[in-house]
């Protein structure tokens, strides 16, 4: 019996030390994958011990974990688009491996099916299907917090680059950003970073979206924290919802891989089909059909169930017809709601910014956003959409590291820390600062002083036969000054008629959320007939280079002008105008004041006292407001129409006429998707009485080399005057459309487009006999151009753009009133743009 006690003593300590051993044995393997260049995680990255089946994929933060009893001594990490990383690891402890992955430059291989149907296709017909079913957008309203995460970094750092004067200044930060980088990591030098918490709010009937900012933290390179800031980092602007067919990113449209017409634009490959989470998913690989379409290449997961995108990891690269684009990257990880459709609850993007010269680093700019706390289907007042983007009031007010520390979704990295403190740093090197204030004025054309802005530096000068040399300074002041009342002005000379022209403008901020102003101001200057600053006020350069060369039909006048505006609702502006102005020519003018008297009296000059009525209609208009102006970021799919009524009173401040003016404008820009984008304007007018032709419409001609949208660019300055009209203005953007299919050509990323100006006038008998005729060498000349009874003015054209990415050449044809003296049925013009 002692030996049977002894031996069973014997097995059970050898199956205790085996056990133990096994135990001790196990190998535990947690860390991170993040992406060398951006430092951004890799989520989805799949992690598997060499020679075992032992794997898993990284989380949307690309953290993992893995652990195995299996001998092994490696673990491997990889994922699409990148290089396949392979570390060593030390069997039977826990530890901790990083990953930082570079991107694979080869271009992927084509996905061939030798027989039957793509098995992917079929998942994608159910995709569509159920869109309905999955579409966050389908539901009568929904609501969550967001957290909002921004980060702009300058990368490319060369040595090159590291030798230039101002980057030695910044040695210390610099070799900051060596160590964060890491062993394999590429440095990025941080210059902002910001932090939003918002509430975000949506209705399905009408859409309508409102986000009420709660506080931000903002900290960059000369950026304030102020409110217009504050709007642009908040959650509207970075939304992603690829159940649309087509994706609005830097102002282009890209094509989903889950639209409507998949098939067209993609190629796919079904890859693996496995749980991620709790949901059994499919994973597809996507690819666009032509590498310089507006598309993605990519990873996305289908659930089984509900053909519900799970997550998605989109990429689109710089053989995409873009310009200075390098790469864009969305990451998304959807959660359904109690209702079912899916919402997004994390995003990542990255926007990479190439090199614009070799000299010259790149820009990194990286969203993240995560939301919590959802409902679903418990829509809000429609007033309480009335205003899309709000920020509270203390935004500003105890958004101290604690109150952060407590409501971030996510803590920050160490990394993220660390930016902070380099920021602060390097926005305070004197070098740094003198740079910043330089690009502030670029942009904005104004120079802050305390609580005034100097300007606008583009009116500094100009050079014209009237003036001779212009010299001209402005000024305004700026929230710091008042957040309610605006005052400004400017003064210029001109050393040929010796004389001073001024502006002075006061205006009251009445009411901010139904934005409401009055406003008062008075102008002594000179402008041309036909070219007016009231008609190319949203054309300013156009307007500045109408101060150079030869003016045309130029005069001199006073002009008294008070103003109220309202937004009655959301979408309907009224405003109220009331304008005194003389007319002074310096050219060849008169106009017989009782055309019906046989010896009419002539004179040349007069007045006019006018009241404005204006309406303006535009559905879902999206403003923000930069301190104490409102700027307009468009409309998303209505038209804006704006009616104006004009009448002339005359003896009202000793005006000369009594007229009606009565007019209307519709704007439209038009996405096409695959096709490109339109635009569209259509005016029209009618002038009832008999009044002198500068009181008409003397449509804005065009003699340079220069194209522009604001004139007709093949009809004569002056060439004609209408007193009813109407006229339309169309552009389209092919963008890549055509000549990405073209081989070689495609390489240029050049890009097709077409115009068309149409117009259609009359200038009655009774206008014309208005005005003498007078002799000019010999000849009799009427003072002003009108068009023929019933047939229009045309001119069309082509053209490409983004040849060597900045400059657009137009190709025009008139194809009527060709009889006219001195004019062109056919040119060339050229213009100059920065566009993505």
């Amino acid at each position: 019996m002692e030996y049977i006690k002894s031996l069973r003593l014997l097995f059970f300590s050898l199956f205790l030390f085996v056990s133990l051993s096994g135990y001790a044995q196990k190998t535990v393997v947690t860390g991170k994958v993040t992406d060398a260049n951006s430092g951004d995680p890799v989520p989805f990255a799949n992690i598997v011990f060499k020679g075992t089946s032992v794997g898993t994929t990284t989380d949307f933060e690309g953290n993992y974990r893995l652990e195995t009893n299996e001998p092994t001594d490696s673990i491997a990490a990889s994922y699409i688009g990148y290089i396949t990383k392979t570390k060593a690891v030390k069997k039977g402890t826990s530890q901790t491996i990083n990953y930082q992955l570079e991107e694979n430059v080869l271009s992927l291989q084509e996905v061939v099916f030798v027989a039957g149907e793509n098995p992917a296709f079929e998942i994608l017909r159910n995709v569509v299907r159920n869109k309905d079913n999955n579409n966050k957008r389908s539901l009568d309203a929904y609501e969550y917090e967001t957290y909002t995460k921004i980060e702009i970094d300058v990368d490319n750092i060369s040595e090159k680059f590291r030798k230039r004067k101002i980057m030695k200044k910044i040695t210390t930060v610099l070799d900051s950003v060596e160590r964060i980088a890491g062993e394999d990591g590429k440095p990025v030098l941080p210059v902002f970073i910001s932090e939003s918490l918002s509430e975000y709010y949506y209705r399905n009937n009408p859409k309508l979206q409102h986000e009420k900012i709660q506080k931000t933290k903002i900290t960059g390179v000369g950026i304030e924290d102020g409110t217009l800031v504050s709007q642009f980092i908040g959650s509207s602007f970075q939304e992603y919802n690829f159940y649309q067919n087509w994706l609005n990113i830097v102002g282009k449209e890209f094509v989903s891989p889950i639209a409507d017409g998949w098939k067209l634009y993609y190629d796919y490959d079904l890859t693996d089909s496995a749980y991620v989470g709790d949901d059994y998913c499919y994973r597809l690989d996507f690819y666009p059909k032509s590498e310089q379409d507006l598309a993605f290449k990519g990873t996305m997961w289908i659930t089984k169930r509900e053909y519900a995108l799970k997550q998605i990891d989109a990429t689109v690269s710089s053989t995409a017809n873009l310009n200075y684009v390098e790469k864009i990257k969305i990451q998304q990880e959807l959660a359904p709601t109690d209702a079912g459709p899916w919402i997004p609850v994390k995003n990542r993007v990255l926007l990479d910014i190439g090199e614009v010269t070799k000299d010259m680093a790149g820009v990194l700019a990286k969203f993240y956003t995560s939301n919590k706390n959802i409902k679903v289907n418990t829509p809000q007042d429609l007033k309480f959409y009335a205003q899309p983007i709000e920020v509270a009031e203390d935004f500003k007010i105890g958004n101290d590291n604690s109150f952060w520390d407590s409501h971030r979704h996510e803590p920050l990295t160490p990394t993220e820390l660390s930016v902070y403190k380099m920021i602060d740093t390097l926005k305070n090197i004197p070098v740094v600062k003198t740079y910043t204030e330089i690009l502030k004025v670029a942009i904005n054309g104004y120079k802050k002083v305390g609580k005034f802005d100097v300007g606008p530096y583009l009116s500094l000068y100009a050079n014209n036969t009237v003036e001779g040399h212009r010299f001209q300074i402005g000024a305004r002041t700026n929230i710091d000054f008042s957040d309610k009342f605006v005052f400004g002005g400017r003064v210029a000379y001109g050393t040929e008629d010796q004389e001073f022209k001024y502006r002075g403008f006061a205006e009251m901020i009445v009411d901010r959320d139904r934005w409401t102003l009055l406003r008062a101001e008075y102008t002594k200057d000179i402008d041309q007939v036909g070219l007016s600053a009231d008609d190319l006020l949203d054309n300013y350069i156009f307007l500045a280079a109408t101060k150079f060369g030869n003016l045309i039909r130029p005069y001199k006048y006073h002009q008294a002008k008070m103003s109220f505006q309202r937004e009655v609702f959301k979408g309907l502006t009224q405003k109220a105008s009331f304008q005194y102005r003389t007319f002074d020519p310096l050219y060849n003018f008169a106009y017989y004041t009782n055309p019906d008297q046989a010896d009419s009296p002539i004179a040349d000059e007069f007045q006019t006292s006018e009241l404005i009525l204006e309406t303006r209609f535009a559905k879902d208009e999206v403003f923000v407001q930069n301190d104490n102006q409102r700027i307009s970021l468009g409309t998303q799919k209505w038209p804006i129409v704006t009616l104006r009524y004009t009448r002339g009173l005359k003896g009202v401040m000793n005006s000369d006429f009594n007229y009606n003016k009565l007019g209307v404008n519709i704007t439209k820009n038009m996405k096409m998707g695959f096709f490109g984008t339109s635009s569209f304007s259509i005016t029209g007018e009618h002038i009832f009485e008999t009044l002198p032709y500068p009181l008409l419409k003397a449509h804005i001609g065009n003699e340079s080399l220069f194209y522009t949208s604001a004139a007709f660019n093949l009809m004569n300055f002056s060439e004609f005057a209408s007193d009813s009209y109407a006229y339309l203005k169309y552009n389209h953007h092919f963008e890549g459309f055509l000549l990405n299919r073209i081989p070689l050509m495609k390489k240029l990323k050049w890009r097709l487009l077409a115009t068309a100006n149409v117009i259609y006038g009359q200038l009655r008998e009774e206008n014309q006999a208005l005005i003498p005729e007078f002799t000019e060498d010999g000849e009799v000349v009427k003072p002003i151009g009108s068009f023929s009874k019933n047939e229009p003015y045309v001119e069309v054209g082509y053209g490409v753009e983004n040849i060597l990415k900045v400059l657009r050449v137009d190709f025009l044809h008139r194809l009527n009133y060709l009889d006219n003296p001195d004019v062109d049925k056919f040119g060339i013009k050229i213009s100059f743009q920065f566009i993505l």
